[in-house]
């Protein structure tokens, strides 16, 4: 920006006003990956909790969640004996107890690194809001009487 506010260059405050945009897509783009990963930490701990429920089940019976608002009663022949997706397609058998144990690792990874998304978020705002009030004076003192 010019030493004097009052001869604010116009490529400069289109630049401001083009990184304040880019900022704001950024901002908006990581916000959604923050969502995506507290959806996926809130799943986790709401399965851990439907595992450790799995033993006390009365009868070995519990609801099954179809979808739609839909659930089914089902017995669980053998609630110690779980599948567990790792990623990239695959699929393993682990007991109840090591299920809960990868959900409860994946939680906490998955918290890690909301926070980190969150102080980068918070960066990008930073940054835009010191964008803002420098394009705001600019404006402010190319307006007449001011």
């Amino acid at each position: 920006m010019s030493n004097r506010m009052d001869e604010a260059d116009p490529r400069e405050l289109q630049s401001l006003q083009y990184y304040l945009n880019e900022y704001g897509q950024q901002a908006e783009v990581l916000s959604r990956q923050l969502e995506m990963l507290e959806q996926q930490r809130l799943e986790s701990l709401a399965s851990i909790e439907s595992l450790q429920s799995l033993g006390a089940a009365q009868g070995g019976t519990v609801l099954l969640p179809l979808g739609g608002g839909v659930s089914v009663q089902v017995q669980v022949p053998d609630p110690d004996s779980v599948l567990v997706a790792i990623g990239a397609g695959v699929t393993v058998g682990r007991t109840n107890a090591e299920a809960v144990s990868f959900l409860e690792d994946r939680a906490r990874e998955l918290e890690a690194s909301e926070k980190k998304l969150s102080e980068t978020i918070e960066r990008i705002r930073g940054q835009m809001n010191e964008i803002a009030a420098r394009l705001d004076a600019a404006y402010r003192s190319q307006v007449p009487g001011r």
